[in-house]
Protein backbone atom coordinates (compact mmCIF):
# COMPACT_ATOMS: atom_id res chain seq x y z
CA UNK A 1 0.00 0.00 0.00
CA UNK A 2 1.16 3.71 -0.31
CA UNK A 3 3.00 5.51 2.18
CA UNK A 4 2.91 8.59 3.24
CA UNK A 5 6.11 10.74 4.02
CA UNK A 6 4.52 12.96 6.32
CA UNK A 7 2.82 10.01 8.43
CA UNK A 8 -0.74 11.05 7.60
CA UNK A 9 -2.86 7.96 6.34
CA UNK A 10 -2.69 7.65 2.79
CA UNK A 11 -6.02 8.57 0.42
CA UNK A 12 -8.07 6.14 0.43
CA UNK A 13 -9.74 5.58 -3.46
CA UNK A 14 -12.70 3.35 -3.23
CA UNK A 15 -14.10 1.91 -6.72
CA UNK A 16 -17.42 0.18 -6.96
CA UNK A 17 -17.74 -1.99 -10.08
CA UNK A 18 -14.55 -3.52 -12.14
CA UNK A 19 -16.17 -2.16 -15.74
CA UNK A 20 -14.28 -0.34 -18.19
CA UNK A 21 -14.96 3.22 -16.01
CA UNK A 22 -13.96 1.40 -12.86
CA UNK A 23 -11.14 -1.06 -14.24
CA UNK A 24 -9.37 1.86 -16.19
CA UNK A 25 -9.67 4.41 -13.35
CA UNK A 26 -7.85 1.72 -11.16
CA UNK A 27 -5.25 1.19 -13.73
CA UNK A 28 -4.54 5.12 -14.22
CA UNK A 29 -3.85 5.35 -9.77
CA UNK A 30 -1.65 2.46 -10.16
CA UNK A 31 1.43 4.59 -8.64
CA UNK A 32 -0.36 7.09 -7.41
CA UNK A 33 0.36 8.12 -3.49
CA UNK A 34 -3.11 6.73 -2.43
CA UNK A 35 -4.78 3.21 -1.96
CA UNK A 36 -7.30 1.84 -3.67
CA UNK A 37 -9.87 -0.49 -2.99
CA UNK A 38 -11.91 -2.46 -6.07
CA UNK A 39 -14.60 -4.00 -5.07
CA UNK A 40 -17.11 -5.95 -7.95
CA UNK A 41 -19.79 -8.68 -7.50
CA UNK A 42 -17.63 -10.49 -10.06
CA UNK A 43 -14.25 -11.55 -10.13
CA UNK A 44 -13.46 -10.79 -13.57
CA UNK A 45 -13.77 -7.71 -16.10
CA UNK A 46 -16.21 -8.87 -18.71
CA UNK A 47 -15.31 -7.05 -22.50
CA UNK A 48 -19.21 -6.58 -23.73
CA UNK A 49 -18.98 -5.36 -26.75
CA UNK A 50 -18.12 -9.40 -28.15
CA UNK A 51 -20.58 -10.63 -25.58
CA UNK A 52 -22.65 -11.11 -28.88
CA UNK A 53 -19.90 -13.74 -29.95
CA UNK A 54 -20.35 -15.21 -27.07
CA UNK A 55 -24.07 -15.76 -27.64
CA UNK A 56 -23.50 -16.95 -31.58
CA UNK A 57 -20.83 -19.67 -30.59
CA UNK A 58 -17.80 -17.73 -31.98
CA UNK A 59 -16.16 -17.06 -28.82
CA UNK A 60 -16.30 -18.76 -25.09
CA UNK A 61 -16.57 -16.68 -22.41
CA UNK A 62 -13.18 -17.15 -20.84
CA UNK A 63 -11.99 -15.91 -24.40
CA UNK A 64 -13.31 -12.04 -23.41
CA UNK A 65 -13.20 -11.87 -19.84
CA UNK A 66 -10.19 -11.13 -17.26
CA UNK A 67 -9.54 -11.41 -13.81
CA UNK A 68 -9.69 -8.91 -11.79
CA UNK A 69 -6.81 -9.71 -9.61
CA UNK A 70 -4.74 -11.07 -12.37
CA UNK A 71 -5.43 -7.61 -14.12
CA UNK A 72 -4.24 -5.49 -11.32
CA UNK A 73 -1.24 -7.87 -9.78
CA UNK A 74 1.50 -5.25 -10.57
CA UNK A 75 -0.17 -2.41 -9.06
CA UNK A 76 0.52 -2.64 -5.22
CA UNK A 77 -1.55 0.01 -3.89
CA UNK A 78 -4.72 -1.91 -5.05
CA UNK A 79 -6.89 -4.56 -3.68
CA UNK A 80 -9.93 -6.42 -5.31
CA UNK A 81 -12.23 -7.20 -2.83
CA UNK A 82 -15.54 -10.15 -3.70
CA UNK A 83 -18.37 -8.48 -2.90
CA UNK A 84 -21.81 -6.71 -3.11
CA UNK A 85 -22.32 -2.82 -2.50
CA UNK A 86 -25.38 -2.66 -0.50
CA UNK A 87 -25.29 0.98 0.63
CA UNK A 88 -23.61 4.22 1.49
CA UNK A 89 -23.10 6.64 3.60
CA UNK A 90 -21.77 9.72 2.24
CA UNK A 91 -21.85 11.87 5.51
CA UNK A 92 -19.90 8.75 7.24
CA UNK A 93 -18.10 8.46 4.12
CA UNK A 94 -18.10 4.38 3.95
CA UNK A 95 -19.68 1.76 1.39
CA UNK A 96 -21.27 -1.21 2.95
CA UNK A 97 -20.20 -4.32 1.36
CA UNK A 98 -22.08 -7.11 2.32
CA UNK A 99 -22.53 -5.78 5.69
CA UNK A 100 -19.22 -4.61 6.01
CA UNK A 101 -18.24 -0.92 6.55
CA UNK A 102 -15.10 0.38 4.05
CA UNK A 103 -14.05 3.63 4.64
CA UNK A 104 -12.64 6.28 2.05
CA UNK A 105 -11.80 9.53 1.08
CA UNK A 106 -12.88 9.51 -2.56
CA UNK A 107 -15.37 6.99 -4.15
CA UNK A 108 -15.93 6.30 -7.82
CA UNK A 109 -18.66 4.58 -8.66
CA UNK A 110 -18.99 2.39 -12.04
CA UNK A 111 -21.62 0.06 -11.75
CA UNK A 112 -23.01 0.55 -15.36
CA UNK A 113 -26.27 -0.60 -16.88
CA UNK A 114 -28.67 -3.06 -17.38
CA UNK A 115 -31.23 -3.57 -20.54
CA UNK A 116 -34.35 -2.05 -19.61
CA UNK A 117 -37.81 -3.60 -21.03
CA UNK A 118 -39.33 0.02 -20.88
CA UNK A 119 -41.83 -0.65 -17.95
CA UNK A 120 -42.14 -4.43 -18.97
CA UNK A 121 -40.00 -6.52 -17.42
CA UNK A 122 -41.62 -9.64 -17.77
CA UNK A 123 -41.06 -10.04 -20.77
CA UNK A 124 -37.54 -10.63 -19.85
CA UNK A 125 -38.88 -14.03 -19.58
CA UNK A 126 -39.28 -14.76 -23.19
CA UNK A 127 -36.74 -12.46 -24.63
CA UNK A 128 -33.66 -12.19 -22.87
CA UNK A 129 -30.72 -9.34 -22.91
CA UNK A 130 -27.22 -9.13 -23.23
CA UNK A 131 -25.34 -7.33 -20.79
CA UNK A 132 -23.64 -10.41 -18.74
CA UNK A 133 -21.75 -13.85 -19.07
CA UNK A 134 -25.01 -15.50 -18.14
CA UNK A 135 -27.46 -14.09 -20.45
CA UNK A 136 -25.17 -14.35 -23.57
CA UNK A 137 -24.89 -18.29 -22.30
CA UNK A 138 -28.87 -17.90 -21.79
CA UNK A 139 -28.98 -16.30 -25.42
CA UNK A 140 -26.66 -19.04 -26.95
CA UNK A 141 -28.94 -22.20 -25.32
CA UNK A 142 -31.99 -20.78 -26.75
CA UNK A 143 -30.49 -20.44 -30.45
CA UNK A 144 -28.86 -23.53 -30.50
CA UNK A 145 -31.57 -25.43 -28.93
CA UNK A 146 -34.14 -24.19 -31.54
CA UNK A 147 -32.28 -25.43 -34.51
CA UNK A 148 -32.26 -28.27 -32.26
CA UNK A 149 -35.81 -28.58 -31.87
CA UNK A 150 -36.85 -27.81 -35.37
CA UNK A 151 -35.17 -30.99 -36.73
CA UNK A 152 -37.12 -32.98 -34.07
CA UNK A 153 -40.65 -30.96 -34.55
CA UNK A 154 -42.63 -32.69 -37.09
CA UNK A 155 -45.63 -29.50 -37.65
CA UNK A 156 -44.36 -27.55 -39.58
CA UNK A 157 -46.42 -24.47 -38.10
CA UNK A 158 -44.56 -25.04 -34.95
CA UNK A 159 -40.63 -25.77 -37.29
CA UNK A 160 -41.25 -22.38 -38.22
CA UNK A 161 -41.89 -20.84 -35.39
CA UNK A 162 -38.41 -22.74 -34.18
CA UNK A 163 -36.88 -21.75 -37.49
CA UNK A 164 -38.07 -17.54 -36.85
CA UNK A 165 -35.81 -15.36 -34.57
CA UNK A 166 -36.81 -12.17 -33.34
CA UNK A 167 -34.07 -9.62 -32.43
CA UNK A 168 -35.76 -5.73 -31.14
CA UNK A 169 -33.49 -3.33 -31.18
CA UNK A 170 -31.83 -2.09 -34.18
CA UNK A 171 -28.96 -0.61 -32.33
CA UNK A 172 -25.03 -2.30 -33.14
CA UNK A 173 -26.15 -5.17 -31.04
CA UNK A 174 -29.10 -6.03 -32.51
CA UNK A 175 -27.47 -5.61 -35.83
CA UNK A 176 -24.53 -7.93 -34.65
CA UNK A 177 -26.52 -10.22 -33.43
CA UNK A 178 -28.52 -10.64 -36.52
CA UNK A 179 -25.59 -10.51 -38.95
CA UNK A 180 -24.31 -13.47 -36.70
CA UNK A 181 -27.48 -15.62 -37.11
CA UNK A 182 -27.86 -14.73 -40.55
CA UNK A 183 -24.69 -16.72 -40.86
CA UNK A 184 -25.00 -19.49 -38.80
CA UNK A 185 -27.83 -20.59 -40.34
CA UNK A 186 -27.24 -19.98 -43.78
CA UNK A 187 -23.56 -21.08 -43.41
CA UNK A 188 -22.19 -22.83 -40.42
CA UNK A 189 -24.66 -24.78 -39.62
CA UNK A 190 -25.96 -25.78 -43.87
CA UNK A 191 -24.47 -29.28 -43.82
CA UNK A 192 -25.04 -29.98 -40.38
CA UNK A 193 -28.73 -31.19 -39.94
CA UNK A 194 -30.89 -33.71 -42.33
CA UNK A 195 -34.47 -32.68 -41.32
CA UNK A 196 -34.56 -29.39 -41.65
CA UNK A 197 -32.88 -26.72 -44.19
CA UNK A 198 -31.54 -24.10 -42.07
CA UNK A 199 -31.85 -21.95 -45.03
CA UNK A 200 -35.33 -21.38 -44.67
CA UNK A 201 -34.46 -19.99 -41.39
CA UNK A 202 -36.24 -16.69 -40.75
CA UNK A 203 -34.08 -13.62 -39.05
CA UNK A 204 -36.06 -10.15 -38.41
CA UNK A 205 -34.47 -7.18 -37.17
CA UNK A 206 -37.15 -4.83 -35.46
CA UNK A 207 -36.65 -0.94 -34.65
CA UNK A 208 -38.80 1.57 -33.50
CA UNK A 209 -37.17 4.51 -35.31
CA UNK A 210 -36.96 4.58 -39.27
CA UNK A 211 -33.45 3.45 -39.69
CA UNK A 212 -31.11 0.87 -38.15
CA UNK A 213 -28.18 2.00 -36.61
CA UNK A 214 -29.48 5.45 -35.39
CA UNK A 215 -26.58 6.90 -33.78
CA UNK A 216 -24.37 6.48 -36.96
CA UNK A 217 -24.30 8.72 -40.19
CA UNK A 218 -27.57 7.81 -42.35
CA UNK A 219 -25.36 6.82 -45.26
CA UNK A 220 -23.94 4.30 -42.89
CA UNK A 221 -27.18 3.10 -41.98
CA UNK A 222 -28.62 2.41 -45.31
CA UNK A 223 -25.10 0.60 -45.96
CA UNK A 224 -25.82 -1.47 -42.42
CA UNK A 225 -29.17 -2.35 -43.79
CA UNK A 226 -28.36 -3.37 -47.06
CA UNK A 227 -25.38 -5.48 -45.97
CA UNK A 228 -28.28 -7.30 -43.64
CA UNK A 229 -30.68 -7.84 -46.14
CA UNK A 230 -28.10 -9.21 -48.72
CA UNK A 231 -27.51 -11.63 -45.22
CA UNK A 232 -30.99 -12.99 -45.40
CA UNK A 233 -32.28 -10.11 -42.32
CA UNK A 234 -35.69 -8.99 -42.73
CA UNK A 235 -35.31 -5.76 -41.56
CA UNK A 236 -38.19 -4.25 -39.84
CA UNK A 237 -38.29 -0.27 -39.42
CA UNK A 238 -40.72 2.00 -38.20
CA UNK A 239 -41.71 -0.99 -35.79
CA UNK A 240 -42.94 -0.94 -32.23
CA UNK A 241 -43.23 -4.14 -30.15
CA UNK A 242 -46.92 -3.87 -28.13
CA UNK A 243 -46.45 -7.51 -26.51
CA UNK A 244 -44.22 -10.39 -26.08
CA UNK A 245 -46.46 -13.41 -24.38
CA UNK A 246 -46.17 -17.08 -25.18
CA UNK A 247 -44.00 -17.37 -28.22
CA UNK A 248 -45.94 -14.57 -29.80
CA UNK A 249 -44.33 -11.03 -30.84
CA UNK A 250 -47.27 -8.62 -31.42
CA UNK A 251 -45.53 -5.03 -33.52
CA UNK A 252 -47.37 -1.90 -34.56
CA UNK A 253 -46.35 -0.76 -37.89
CA UNK A 254 -48.66 2.44 -38.31
CA UNK A 255 -52.26 1.37 -38.08
CA UNK A 256 -51.24 -2.31 -39.08
CA UNK A 257 -51.20 -4.88 -35.49
CA UNK A 258 -49.55 -8.04 -36.46
CA UNK A 259 -48.39 -11.21 -34.57
CA UNK A 260 -45.23 -12.94 -35.36
CA UNK A 261 -44.82 -16.75 -33.96
CA UNK A 262 -41.06 -17.04 -32.75
CA UNK A 263 -39.66 -19.87 -29.86
CA UNK A 264 -36.34 -17.44 -29.90
CA UNK A 265 -36.91 -13.42 -29.54
CA UNK A 266 -34.00 -11.72 -27.85
CA UNK A 267 -33.83 -7.92 -26.62
CA UNK A 268 -31.70 -5.53 -27.67
CA UNK A 269 -33.61 -2.63 -27.51
CA UNK A 270 -32.65 -0.06 -24.70
CA UNK A 271 -30.97 0.23 -20.78
CA UNK A 272 -31.52 1.18 -17.67
CA UNK A 273 -29.01 2.29 -15.46
CA UNK A 274 -27.60 0.04 -12.30
CA UNK A 275 -29.80 -0.01 -9.13
CA UNK A 276 -26.60 1.77 -7.50
CA UNK A 277 -27.93 4.95 -9.15
CA UNK A 278 -30.93 5.02 -6.94
CA UNK A 279 -29.14 4.10 -4.11
CA UNK A 280 -27.51 7.66 -4.45
CA UNK A 281 -30.12 9.68 -5.71
CA UNK A 282 -31.54 8.44 -1.66
CA UNK A 283 -28.05 9.27 -0.10
CA UNK A 284 -27.12 12.01 -1.76
CA UNK A 285 -29.96 14.30 -3.58
CA UNK A 286 -28.32 13.61 -6.76
CA UNK A 287 -30.91 14.15 -9.67
CA UNK A 288 -31.03 10.88 -11.98
CA UNK A 289 -32.74 10.80 -15.40
CA UNK A 290 -35.49 8.47 -17.47
CA UNK A 291 -33.19 5.71 -17.60
CA UNK A 292 -31.79 5.74 -13.86
CA UNK A 293 -28.62 7.75 -14.58
CA UNK A 294 -26.99 9.25 -12.31
CA UNK A 295 -27.06 13.80 -13.45
CA UNK A 296 -23.06 14.55 -12.89
CA UNK A 297 -20.84 17.74 -12.79
CA UNK A 298 -19.20 18.64 -15.06
CA UNK A 299 -16.11 16.69 -13.59
CA UNK A 300 -17.95 14.00 -13.49
CA UNK A 301 -18.52 14.42 -9.14
CA UNK A 302 -22.15 14.59 -7.57
CA UNK A 303 -23.55 18.23 -6.83
CA UNK A 304 -22.69 18.90 -3.26
CA UNK A 305 -20.07 15.90 -3.32
CA UNK A 306 -17.19 16.47 -4.95
CA UNK A 307 -15.58 13.44 -3.47
CA UNK A 308 -17.90 11.15 -5.15
CA UNK A 309 -17.80 10.11 -8.52
CA UNK A 310 -19.75 8.50 -11.03
CA UNK A 311 -18.16 7.39 -14.47
CA UNK A 312 -19.51 4.91 -17.36
CA UNK A 313 -22.70 3.65 -18.10
CA UNK A 314 -24.35 5.02 -14.82
CA UNK A 315 -23.51 8.36 -15.43
CA UNK A 316 -25.85 11.44 -17.71
CA UNK A 317 -23.06 13.74 -18.36
CA UNK A 318 -24.62 16.28 -20.86
CA UNK A 319 -22.01 19.25 -20.10
CA UNK A 320 -20.45 18.74 -23.76
CA UNK A 321 -22.57 19.68 -26.46
CA UNK A 322 -25.88 19.22 -24.33
CA UNK A 323 -26.54 15.54 -24.81
CA UNK A 324 -25.93 12.74 -22.61
CA UNK A 325 -22.36 10.71 -23.70
CA UNK A 326 -23.44 6.93 -25.04
CA UNK A 327 -22.75 4.09 -22.99
CA UNK A 328 -19.95 2.41 -25.08
CA UNK A 329 -16.49 1.38 -23.54
CA UNK A 330 -14.60 4.43 -24.91
CA UNK A 331 -16.74 6.79 -22.78
CA UNK A 332 -16.18 4.69 -19.75
CA UNK A 333 -12.48 4.65 -20.31
CA UNK A 334 -11.97 8.37 -20.78
CA UNK A 335 -14.23 8.88 -18.08
CA UNK A 336 -12.23 6.63 -15.44
CA UNK A 337 -8.56 7.77 -16.47
CA UNK A 338 -9.80 11.36 -16.52
CA UNK A 339 -11.22 10.85 -12.31
CA UNK A 340 -7.76 8.96 -11.63
CA UNK A 341 -5.85 12.46 -12.78
CA UNK A 342 -7.93 14.49 -11.17
CA UNK A 343 -7.70 13.04 -8.04
CA UNK A 344 -3.59 13.06 -8.26
CA UNK A 345 -4.16 16.75 -9.12
CA UNK A 346 -6.51 17.71 -6.41
CA UNK A 347 -3.62 15.75 -3.88
CA UNK A 348 -1.21 18.15 -5.10
CA UNK A 349 -3.64 21.29 -4.59
CA UNK A 350 -4.57 21.55 -8.50
CA UNK A 351 -7.22 20.88 -10.28
CA UNK A 352 -8.84 19.85 -14.22
CA UNK A 353 -10.82 21.42 -16.57
CA UNK A 354 -13.73 19.91 -16.93
CA UNK A 355 -14.07 16.04 -18.72
CA UNK A 356 -14.04 16.05 -22.38
CA UNK A 357 -14.74 13.01 -24.50
CA UNK A 358 -12.73 12.68 -27.28
CA UNK A 359 -14.99 10.85 -29.82
CA UNK A 360 -13.09 7.91 -31.21
CA UNK A 361 -16.10 6.84 -33.63
CA UNK A 362 -18.74 4.55 -33.80
CA UNK A 363 -18.20 0.85 -35.37
CA UNK A 364 -20.69 -2.14 -35.90
CA UNK A 365 -20.02 -5.07 -37.50
CA UNK A 366 -22.80 -6.74 -40.16
CA UNK A 367 -20.81 -9.94 -41.17
CA UNK A 368 -17.89 -11.79 -42.30
CA UNK A 369 -16.10 -8.75 -44.39
CA UNK A 370 -18.70 -6.68 -43.77
CA UNK A 371 -18.95 -3.70 -41.41
CA UNK A 372 -19.24 0.39 -41.04
CA UNK A 373 -17.39 2.34 -39.06
CA UNK A 374 -17.92 6.23 -38.26
CA UNK A 375 -15.27 8.10 -37.57
CA UNK A 376 -16.23 11.45 -37.89
CA UNK A 377 -13.46 12.38 -40.31
CA UNK A 378 -14.33 10.00 -42.34
CA UNK A 379 -16.38 6.81 -43.08
CA UNK A 380 -15.70 2.94 -43.68
CA UNK A 381 -17.77 0.35 -44.98
CA UNK A 382 -17.22 -3.02 -46.24
CA UNK A 383 -14.08 -5.13 -45.73
CA UNK A 384 -11.38 -2.27 -44.79
CA UNK A 385 -14.28 -1.38 -42.43
CA UNK A 386 -14.71 -4.94 -41.03
CA UNK A 387 -10.53 -5.12 -40.75
CA UNK A 388 -10.63 -1.81 -38.61
CA UNK A 389 -13.42 -3.34 -36.66
CA UNK A 390 -11.15 -6.35 -35.27
CA UNK A 391 -7.81 -4.22 -34.91
CA UNK A 392 -9.90 -2.03 -32.58
CA UNK A 393 -11.48 -4.64 -30.67
CA UNK A 394 -8.38 -6.66 -29.99
CA UNK A 395 -6.66 -3.40 -29.04
CA UNK A 396 -9.46 -2.82 -26.25
CA UNK A 397 -8.80 -6.77 -24.85
CA UNK A 398 -7.89 -6.02 -21.58
CA UNK A 399 -4.84 -9.19 -21.42
CA UNK A 400 -2.72 -10.43 -23.94
CA UNK A 401 -3.79 -14.33 -23.64
CA UNK A 402 -7.37 -12.75 -24.67
CA UNK A 403 -5.61 -10.85 -27.88
CA UNK A 404 -4.33 -13.56 -28.94
CA UNK A 405 -6.88 -16.68 -28.16
CA UNK A 406 -9.61 -13.81 -29.78
CA UNK A 407 -7.08 -13.55 -32.59
CA UNK A 408 -6.32 -17.01 -33.49
CA UNK A 409 -9.93 -17.90 -33.02
CA UNK A 410 -10.87 -15.08 -35.02
CA UNK A 411 -8.40 -16.28 -38.21
CA UNK A 412 -9.58 -20.10 -37.93
CA UNK A 413 -13.30 -19.33 -38.37
CA UNK A 414 -11.99 -17.42 -40.98
CA UNK A 415 -10.91 -20.24 -42.60
CA UNK A 416 -13.17 -23.42 -41.93
CA UNK A 417 -16.17 -21.05 -41.67
CA UNK A 418 -16.82 -22.92 -38.29
CA UNK A 419 -17.91 -22.09 -34.63
CA UNK A 420 -16.09 -24.18 -32.24
CA UNK A 421 -18.33 -22.62 -29.22
CA UNK A 422 -21.38 -24.32 -29.70
CA UNK A 423 -22.38 -25.33 -26.87
CA UNK A 424 -26.17 -25.60 -25.27
CA UNK A 425 -25.66 -25.36 -21.51
CA UNK A 426 -27.73 -24.24 -18.94
CA UNK A 427 -30.38 -25.39 -16.22
CA UNK A 428 -33.21 -26.02 -18.53
CA UNK A 429 -32.59 -28.36 -21.69
CA UNK A 430 -34.65 -29.50 -24.66
CA UNK A 431 -36.34 -32.76 -22.49
CA UNK A 432 -39.17 -34.99 -24.64
CA UNK A 433 -41.54 -37.54 -24.36
CA UNK A 434 -43.17 -39.41 -26.94
CA UNK A 435 -46.82 -40.29 -27.39
CA UNK A 436 -47.39 -43.26 -30.19
CA UNK A 437 -44.43 -41.67 -33.00
CA UNK A 438 -45.03 -38.25 -31.87
CA UNK A 439 -42.71 -35.91 -29.47
CA UNK A 440 -43.85 -33.71 -27.51
CA UNK A 441 -41.98 -30.85 -25.95
CA UNK A 442 -41.93 -29.77 -22.17
CA UNK A 443 -41.44 -26.62 -23.81
CA UNK A 444 -44.41 -23.94 -24.24
CA UNK A 445 -46.15 -25.28 -27.66
CA UNK A 446 -48.71 -22.72 -27.72
CA UNK A 447 -47.89 -21.71 -31.54
CA UNK A 448 -50.04 -20.09 -33.63
CA UNK A 449 -50.03 -19.45 -37.31
CA UNK A 450 -47.13 -17.57 -38.30
CA UNK A 451 -47.73 -14.14 -40.49
CA UNK A 452 -45.76 -12.98 -42.86
CA UNK A 453 -43.85 -10.08 -42.49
Amino acid sequence: MANSLDNKPPHEVVIVGGGFGGLYAAKALAKASVNVTLIDKRNFHLFQPLLYQVATGTLSPADISSPLRSVLSKSKNTQVLLGSVDDIDPQAQKVLVDGEAIPYDTLIVATGAKHSYFGKDDWEEFAPGLKTVEDAVEMRRRIFKAFEAAEREPDPVKRRAWLTFVIVGGGPTGVELAGAIAELAYKTLKEDFRKIDTSETRILLLEGLDRILPPFAPELSQTAEKSLKELGVIVQTKTLVTNIENDIVTIKQGDDIREIASKTILWAAGVKASPMGKVLAERTGVELDRAGRVIVEPDLSLKGYDNIFVVGDLANFSHQDGKPLPGVAPVAKQEGEYVAKLIEQRLQGNTLPQFNYNHQGSLAIIGQNTAVVDLGFTKLRGFFAWLFWLVVHIYFLIEFDNKLIVMIQWAWNYITQNRRARLITGAESLITTKFGDQPTYYSSDKIRDTVKV
